[in-house]
């Protein structure tokens, strides 16, 4: 055998080599289908929106969801798990949302964070913004940020807007002025406080006008 034909010879078995003592990649538990979703629904709830993504950093595709009933609404977090001889999705926590929204929730799981997007009132609003993430220590999805804007729909009064770290404490708000009743606001100066850092999991998310 020539000296070419060795070469390659010894290069092809030692990429055989390789691949052979490569770690297998462990398979994709596959998303959450729309019937397990609703097996996790209360009664009288239907299904009303849904994120998939990765919350836990395992690679795995999570999913949270929303369900709606008659007077309530739900959020709902599944995470998904693959172990030697099963996968699937485990429930990973729940809490109540307002009942009454101006439109379904809006849902988007960005870079391990979980934001949820709701409105609710009338002339009259409030919408909000719930930042969760998963905490390992705690085996729950923990609430890291919480956003507010109170407002008139009908420019007929002032507003508010908050912004609350709860990771670190700090809110902050700042009033809405209303110049002419055919708006927009004018945002006044921001005004900075300390409030209490204890963890907030996803069973006690707080009203949207909590904060105001």
């Amino acid at each position: 055998m020539d000296r070419g034909k060795m070469k390659g010879t010894a290069v092809a078995l030692l990429a055989l080599a390789v691949a052979a003592s490569a770690p297998a990649q462990r398979p994709t538990v596959p998303r959450a289908s729309t019937e397990t979703l609703t097996n996790q629904l209360a009664r009288g709830e239907t299904l009303e929106t849904r994120a998939d993504g990765d919350l836990n950093g395992d690679g795995q595709i999570d999913t949270a969801f929303v369900g709606r009933g008659e007077d309530r609404r739900t959020l709902y977090v599944l995470m998904a798990y693959r172990n030697e001889t099963d996968m699937g999705h485990d429930p990973a926590g729940q809490g109540a949302l307002n009942a009454y929204p101006l439109g379904n929730a809006d849902l988007k799981i960005v870079r391990g964070v979980l934001v949820v997007e709701d409105m609710t009132g009338g002339t009259t609003a409030t919408s909000g913004t719930y930042r969760l993430r998963w905490n390992a220590a705690a085996k729950k999805m923990q609430l890291i940020g919480f956003d507010t804007t109170l407002y008139s729909r009908t420019w007929s009064h002032d507003g508010v807007e908050t912004s609350w770290n709860l990771l670190t404490g700090v809110r902050t708000r700042r009033t809405l002025k209303l110049v002419s009743r055919d708006g927009p606001y004018t945002p006044g100066p921001l005004v900075t406080k300390k409030l209490p850092a204890k963890p907030v999991y996803i069973d006690r998310l707080p009203e949207l006008d909590a904060t105001q």
